[in-house]
């Protein structure tokens, strides 16, 4: 088991000297799920590593997905059978071994609409994924599908009106928190000997004639330059990768595309339900989730050439998700029922299919110049799967022979011992002072972990105090996620260390203020600074509001950009 080590403000800057030293074998550039992914896995092969992200961990696509954990049930309609089957098996793994703390089991109804056709075809299609599920021998302990009658299904779903559907399937999948799970793999990888630095932007490649020996990169909080020599240099920024490539002075063998994928929250009591739901619409699915006190709602799929740092939500899209969850509600969905929202963009591979939701969801590896990799593609479920290419592509150009891929029998920090703790969660609560469900809660966010936490609100007990109008989250959430999650912003803790920012009704106005003051004393801010820091959250936040609503893509996309970085990226 490896050493927990802190992603703490120190680590960083212990960091970033020693990627200025000697020669990594690879580099990896973006922490996103995939990069965190391929720097777990070349480090625990032995290699010297090196991961470098220019924002924060997860802080584009991997903290904005639909949180699931899944084979993708449409894409068996689209006889994508090897995706589903590789998808499926991932799924079991994190379930029962990698993250258990993080990923759980999630149910969903799929309300049947035709009385003869339907049940056999969508009846077959589930019953395949369940069988592929079990043929992985990673089937994760999840409960069988199941045939409903209409009561049985509108028993599980009163929400539902009556009159849309005949009867229903109910399968499972899982669903996790991607931003701390991304968070999760950096800082296994930093475990086991990774150097990782956030906040620090690849600014130009170095090079030996044609071969890429490494980057120049940028502590974006100093503005340092520091050259980092590397054998290997791996491309895994999503959607940023062409950007990223030009950096090289090669558009390498393929394209990337973004397409905007839109999620809106709603509390849990808006529509009165035990189960998540898939819905059918004309040009993809919609899934309902739950997702503690909300539900999730999404989503979108629609082509983005605008801003990918911070994409933006319009009214349209508002309202397409609304009218679309409503045509099945017996109660509809208003506006002012949606209390959160957040966008993503998949970074799909670009090819000959006009519309962004025909484009493949496969990733593809290859290696443009000597030196550098680059990987793109994909989706979430399959990250170390990904990862995994990439760095055996990687190893291809190393000199030594390097082990194989072990990341499928390697637990993310906090997984190990978490099923024991979670039976004794009655016996911490006692210990600690804390409820038990505040204990269940540190527990499904931080695993074994959870000691760390427990001895700072021991050692001050202020910090076991509710953050304000988040009473989800504790204080010492936000001190942890500084001392030891790599936090350098109020944004980070609010947006992704916590989900603040999409949870509660005020998305962490509010609660901007006491966390700048938890922040302020590891990093040594002066008032100046939180002061400045409060600032530019608020402004975040009234930014996205605006947007929502606004027409189109467009002005939505130019009121969201109003609302500068804190540290500007370019």
């Amino acid at each position: 088991m490896a050493n927990p080590v802190a992603l703490s403000p120190g680590a960083r800057a212990e960091a970033l000297v020693r990627l200025g030293e000697g020669e990594l074998d690879v580099l990896v550039v973006g922490g996103g799920v995939v990069g965190a992914g391929a720097a777990l896995d070349a480090v625990t092969r032995g290699l010297r590593v090196g991961l470098v992200e220019a924002r924060d961990w997860a802080s584009g696509t991997s903290s904005r997905s639909s949180k699931l954990i899944h084979g993708g049930l449409r894409y068996l309609e689209m006889l994508d059978f090897r995706l589903v089957a590789e998808a499926l098996k991932e799924r079991g793994l994190l379930l029962r071994l990698l993250a258990p703390h993080l990923v759980r089991p999630v149910p969903f109804l799929y309300p049947l609409q035709h009385r003869v056709r339907e049940r056999p075809y969508v009846g077959a299609g589930v019953l395949l994924y369940d069988t592929m599920a079990a043929a992985s021998g990673t089937a994760g302990g999840l409960p069988h599908h199941r045939h409903l009658l209409k009561r049985q299904a509108l028993r599980e779903a009163p929400a539902l009106r009556s009159d849309a559907l005949v009867g229903g399937i109910q399968y499972w999948d899982a669903q996790v928190d991607d931003a701390r799970h991304t968070m999760f793999l950096a800082r296994t990888a930093v475990a086991y000997g990774a150097l990782a630095a956030n906040r620090t932007r690849v600014s130009r490649f170095l090079r030996q004639g044609e071969r890429v020996v490494g980057a120049a990169v940028t502590d974006l909080e100093t503005g340092d330059e520091t050259e980092v020599r590397a054998k290997q240099v791996i491309n895994a920024t999503g959607v940023w990768t062409d950007d990223t490539q030009a950096l090289a002075g090669t558009r390498g063998q393929f394209h990337v595309r973004a397409s905007k994928g839109v999620h809106l929250l709603v509390p849990r009591d808006r529509i009165n339900s035990r189960t998540g739901l898939i819905l059918r619409t004309e040009k993809s699915v919609l899934f309902v989730i739950p997702w503690g006190r909300h539900w999730i709602i999404g989503t979108t799929d629609t082509d983005w050439t605008l801003d990918k740092a911070h994409p933006a939500l319009s009214s349209k899209d508002v309202t397409y998700l609304l009218e679309h969850v409503n045509s099945v509600l017996t109660t509809p969905l208003v506006p002012e029922d949606v209390e959160g929202v957040y966008a993503g963009l998949r970074p799909l591979l670009s090819g000959e299919a006009a519309e962004t939701s025909k484009l493949s969801r496969e990733h593809l590896v290859a290696h443009p110049v000597p030196g550098l990799v680059v990987v793109a593609g994909g989706k979430y479920t399959t990250y170390r799967v990904m990862a995994k290419d990439a760095v055996d592509e990687a190893a291809r150009g190393l000199d030594e022979k390097v082990p194989d891929c072990v990341t499928q029998r390697v637990p993310l920090l906090g997984a190990d011992g978490y099923p024991a703790l979670w039976n004794s969660r009655h016996n911490l609560a006692e210990r600690s002072g804390l409820h038990v469900a505040r204990i269940e809660h540190l527990l499904n966010r931080y695993g074994s972990l959870v000691h760390e936490l427990l001895a700072m609100v021991e050692a001050d007990s202020s910090l076991g105090e509710p953050l304000p109008s988040s009473d989800d989250y504790l204080r010492v959430e936000a001190a942890y996620a500084v001392t030891h999650e790599g936090a350098r912003h109020v944004e980070d803790v609010l947006a992704r260390r916590t989900r603040i920012s999409i949870e509660s009704w005020d998305r962490g106005a509010d609660a901007a203020r006491t966390v700048a003051e938890l922040m302020a004393p590891h990093l040594g801010w002066d008032q100046a600074h939180r002061d400045r820091e409060v600032s530019h959250y608020l402004k975040r936040v009234a930014a996205e509001r605006e947007a929502q609503q606004q027409p189109d893509d467009r002005t939505a996309d130019a009121v969201r950009l109003g609302a500068p970085d804190i540290i500007p990226v370019h």
